[in-house]
């Protein structure tokens, strides 16, 4: 088998704000198992995240960094119907009692739109993980 197609044969994996946050303060294991993702090119983002991430940048050079990330990774595409899929998983789980954020519900759909894992460190995701039919990447 020859490189190209190891790597297309490796997981995609959508890092939660979560964990970028832990990596950029150069945390372990946190950092070494995103590097390792980063090199092996597995990392996709969306916009959220990005923005949560923005949101929270203390300076000029970390926007800069960030910024590289629309060069950097795939993006998974936000449609309407991705959101009013989101909207409905969040209803959902309400009127069970379960309260998630919209944006973690967001986060989850859109990975189920592309069928790539989700690495994070927020325990909503375990509630959302048969209900938006992901599965978390193993990060911890």
């Amino acid at each position: 088998m020859n490189c190209a197609m190891e790597t297309t044969a490796l997981a995609r994996v959508l890092i939660d704000t979560s964990v970028w946050i832990e990596f950029f303060r150069q945390r372990e294991p946190y950092h070494s198992k995103v590097t390792k993702l980063i090199d092996d090119d597995q990392v996709v983002c969306c916009g959220i995240i990005l923005a949560e991430l923005m949101q929270g940048a203390k300076s000029d050079k970390e926007l800069a960094v960030l910024d590289d990330f629309l060069k950097v990774f795939t993006f998974i595409p936000e449609t309407p119907e991705l959101w009013a899929a989101a909207g409905k998983l969040s209803g959902k789980l309400r009127r069970k009692g379960i309260t998630v954020g919209l944006s973690d519900c967001f986060i989850a759909t859109a990975a189920a739109s592309v069928k790539v894992q989700v690495a994070t460190l927020d325990s909503h995701f375990e509630v959302l993980g048969k209900p938006a039919g992901i599965t978390l990447y193993p990060i911890g």
